[in-house]
């Protein structure tokens, strides 16, 4: 069935484009400009090497995130998503659609199939998807309503686990500090709404539209140990001065 929704998408995008070159990176990186040898290089390896890896890149997300500990630290993630087998993707995030978007961190996908078998230590670094798909948080920015709606039948009973290395919403021009776990809200009003409104506007949608059309769509009965940040459970990097023989006791 998802593969069926992917074909439509591979399909819209053809013929329309799928939404992009409307949102601009948080941040400005540092250094001096391309040197014309560099933009040589660059145009040469283009059209010369074989990028497959990123090829299977082909699906285009756009949600939101928080920090896992820090609800009210918020951001809009575009995630470009790869489909390895039935129940599993995995998706690079960026802070932007445009040519300057800075690289954000990543997301791993799995079905509720995959995510029973998860120890139940491992479950507690996961989110779930049922309320951003439900609320119409979360898109398919450029595709028609029918293939972005079988889409979100897929990813709602799914789970994320998600890392960020470079906080641009924190305006860092540089990917400094430690790597941060991710979550993903899971009521009305957690979310806020001058940030949701402002991707609206860009995209052209509809997020009560959206919502309403997927009412349809079964709520999952979401894992307890998923969202462990709803029981203050919350699991968090941090930067370590110990040495590694302290780290590795256990």
């Amino acid at each position: 069935m998802f593969r069926n929704s992917l074909l439509l998408i591979f399909a819209a995008c053809t013929l329309a484009g799928c939404g992009g070159e409307n949102t601009g990176s948080n941040v400005q990186a540092p250094g001096d400009e391309k040197p014309a040898k560099d933009k040589v290089l660059e145009a040469g390896a283009k059209l010369m090497q074989d990028k497959t890896p990123l090829k299977s890149f082909n699906a285009y997300l756009d949600g939101f995130h928080f920090y896992n500990g820090n609800i009210n630290s918020q951001m809009e993630a575009h995630h470009y998503v790869s489909q390895l087998n039935e129940d599993m993707y995995q998706a690079i995030i960026f802070d932007g659609n445009a040519a300057d978007a800075k690289l954000m961190g990543v997301e791993y996908i799995i079905t509720e199939k995959l995510f029973k078998q998860l120890d139940p230590r491992e479950k507690l670094l996961w989110h779930s998807h049922h309320h951003e798909v439900k609320s119409g948080s979360l898109i398919a920015p450029g595709i028609p309503e029918v293939a972005e709606h079988e889409l979100m039948e897929k990813l709602v009973s799914t789970y994320g686990k998600t890392i960020h290395t470079w906080h641009t919403d924190q305006e860092r021009s540089l990917p400094v500090g430690a790597p941060m776990i991710m979550m993903g809200f899971t009521k009305e009003g957690q979310l806020k709404k001058p940030l949701l409104d402002q991707r609206d506007k860009r995209f052209g949608v509809s997020t009560a539209k959206k919502r309403e059309n997927r009412a349809d769509i079964p709520m999952p009965q979401v894992d307890p140990l998923a969202n462990a940040w709803e029981k203050g459970q919350v699991r968090q990097l941090v930067i370590s001065s110990k040495p590694d023989s302290a780290l590795h006791k256990h």
